[in-house]
């Protein structure tokens, strides 16, 4: 299946605005909204892989970018989980408001700090976001929103990522919901070895479609 060519969007909100890459497959089963981690952005190598993937798999993706331009260039913004989390709040209430995604069953990936933003606004949403991803994540910065997340969530932590696997472990316990943490073996932080993020992105493929469709949309899966 050839790759989607993504449709640039403007995405305005309250008085600025933020640029967004969303894919939509022929026949899409579910929505999976970006969330990046600190310093990175929409144009992300490793989120784009990965949305390619998904996107072969049926399902839509919108990359954004969490801050302006300028916000970005406040150092201190790129960690500020409150921050991040109202933008990807209010980004998911615009795919809610759109015609032609609304009736789309939300999912969230997020990426290293963006982890942490997509468990509190699955929180924020509750039942309103059906699945979530977090890649080499830092969900301990949510733990205290972590009791609400009724989302099924996978936590994905490369095997030589000693820290973050111990940050992702204390995570887990916390989380009340369907739950898995999958280590992959012989993988560092950003899965830069071969066929590492390969393997994340087949796994986040399998959850999301597993967990995004509704009845009405299965047959396409």
């Amino acid at each position: 299946m050839e790759s989607i060519r993504p449709k640039t969007l403007s995405i305005k909100l309250d008085g600025l605005a933020l640029n967004g890459d969303l894919g939509i497959p022929e026949n899409p089963i579910g929505m999976v909204i970006f969330s990046h981690g600190s310093g990175s952005s929409r144009l992300s190598p490793r989120n784009k892989f990965v949305a390619d993937v998904l996107q072969q798999k049926g399902l839509a993706t919108l990359l954004f970018d969490l801050l302006t331009e300028d916000e970005d260039r406040v150092y201190n913004n790129r960690f500020n989980i409150d921050i991040l989390t109202m933008r990807l709040i209010d980004v998911t209430q615009f795919i809610q408001q759109q015609n032609d995604m609304k009736v789309l069953p939300i999912g969230y990936f997020g990426a290293s700090t963006g982890a942490a933003s997509a468990l509190r606004a699955a929180a924020h949403f509750e039942k309103d976001i059906k699945a979530i991803v977090s890649r080499g994540g830092r969900p301990d910065l949510a733990l205290k929103d972590l009791y609400k997340v009724t989302a099924p969530t996978l936590l994905i932590v490369g095997g030589w990522d000693g820290v973050v696997i111990e940050l992702n472990q204390e995570a887990y316990e916390k989380l009340n919901c369907e739950k898995k943490l999958e280590i992959v073996p012989q993988a560092t932080h950003l899965f830069e070895e071969p066929g590492k993020l390969e393997e994340v992105a087949r796994l986040s493929a399998d959850w999301f479609a597993s967990h995004l469709p509704t009845e009405k949309n299965r047959k396409n899966v």
